[in-house]
């Protein structure tokens, strides 16, 4: 009896030991819960302008990649890109956008053009996925703008940009004489009424408005008509092939005057065709960082380069991929610290608390707000070089709201 009595106390002690350990033991941390961060983006890769439509694909690609790799995604959740071709169809584009939100169920889409990022807004908004656009066509932003991002300032800050640096440099008592020459599509006449408007109100006179299909051949009627009409400037909303025809036509006609576009005027094939056109007469509105900068946006693209050899030297379309890609992991990032998990609705929350959101130069700092998603209004003109570089002839400012600065070496 005394031995069983000894047995059991023995065993009751183990118990109580095994009790305390258990109560008294270390919380052990909890395994964090991953998942797979859907993208889907639908980007022009076979039609008109295709070589941008390209290098804004392995922009996107090539960053994604980059922060799976290097920084083990967003705290483990790994982002899966998805990239298809819409050969810049709009019925195409709508048809990946509805299955990207039905079948694929997104986590956040990309648009590439003015007319897909419209006729995207009513799907997107149905199903509450965010979607950012590669285009920055201000139509997007208008009522109602939920789910619906630019990732830079629209289309009419570039037209207050240029007309503001064509006042700035031109020479004489009369107001410069502006001639516009733009597709006849949505993209093309983005930059009619702001850029009219602008004009009305602060001494430039918009002399013609040349308009052409994006299939066209040649563009020389069009540059004969902006010449008669004495247009000592011409400002264009057209892709790299159409602006090229318009320099040789200018040519045939010994039209000499400066040209200007929007930062949708270069690509890849762009100064390789340019050679002996380009000369020092084509500018642009560019808003993103250049290899002279020397800040950390353009240190992020030399890396890019140097460790996937995508490119090989600067491009604006390649830096527009990654920066539409560095706002999407900003906004993973953002979602997963506040609201504890990475979904449609917690990027779209997390976009709107985007507040002068610094991006190491990449591009202008981005504020997002519920009533505003057009992310920044901070311009620069650069002069575009036959050797694809880009000279910057202005400090980066605000157009309408900051007084322009230009830089020694312009115009």
């Amino acid at each position: 009896m005394r031995k069983l009595i000894t047995v059991l106390v023995i065993v009751l002690v183990i118990i109580a030991g095994i009790v305390v350990w258990y109560l008294t033991r270390p919380t052990p941390a909890p395994v964090p819960v991953t998942k797979e961060i859907k993208v889907g983006a639908i980007i022009n890769l076979t039609g008109p302008a295709s070589t941008w439509g390209q290098f804004h694909a392995k922009g996107h690609k090539d960053y994604f990649r980059y922060v799976n790799e290097e920084k083990g995604g967003i705290k483990g959740n790994m982002i899966n890109l998805t990239i298809v071709d819409h050969a810049y169809k709009v019925p195409e584009a709508v048809n990946f956008v509805k299955k990207f939100c039905t079948e694929d169920k997104m986590d956040m889409i990309a648009t590439w053009d003015a007319g897909s990022g419209i006729m995207a807004k009513p799907i997107i908004q149905e199903y509450k996925i965010p979607n950012i656009n590669y285009s920055t066509y201000q139509g997007i932003l208008g009522d109602p703008v939920a789910y619906a991002y630019l990732p830079f300032g629209s289309y009419v800050m570039d037209c207050y940009a240029v007309l503001e640096y064509i006042k700035a440099i031109h020479k004489g008592n009369d107001p410069p004489k502006v001639g516009l020459l733009t597709y006849n599509n949505t993209y093309g006449k983005s930059i009619h009424a702001a850029s009219t408007e602008y004009a009305a109100n602060n001494g430039v006179n918009i002399v013609s408005i040349e308009e052409f299909p994006p299939q066209a051949l040649d563009l020389n009627t069009e540059i004969l008509r902006l010449q008669k009409k004495e247009a000592e400037y011409i400002f264009m909303q057209c892709l790299p092939s159409a602006i090229i025809m318009a320099l040789k036509a200018a040519d045939q006609a010994g039209y000499d005057v400066p040209f200007f576009g929007t930062w949708t005027s270069t690509d890849p094939d762009f100064f390789e065709r340019g050679k002996g056109l380009l000369r020092d007469r084509m500018h642009m509105q560019f808003p993103g960082c250049l290899p002279g900068d020397g800040n950390a946006g353009i240190k992020l693209l030399e890396t890019l380069w140097e460790k996937y050899q995508t490119v090989s030297k600067f491009d604006a379309s390649y830096w527009e991929g990654v920066v539409i890609a560095a706002i999407m992991e900003r906004a993973f990032v953002k979602a997963l610290a506040q609201f504890g998990e990475i979904n449609s609705q917690t990027i779209n929350q997390a976009l709107e608390t985007f507040r002068n959101e610094d991006f190491g130069g990449l591009m202008p700092n981005i504020t997002y707000t519920e009533t505003d998603h057009g992310g920044s209004w901070t311009a620069r003109i650069v002069r575009i070089n036959e050797d694809q570089t880009f000279t910057p002839l202005t400090a980066f400012w605000e157009p309408g709201k900051e007084k322009i600065q230009l830089i020694s070496g312009s115009n």
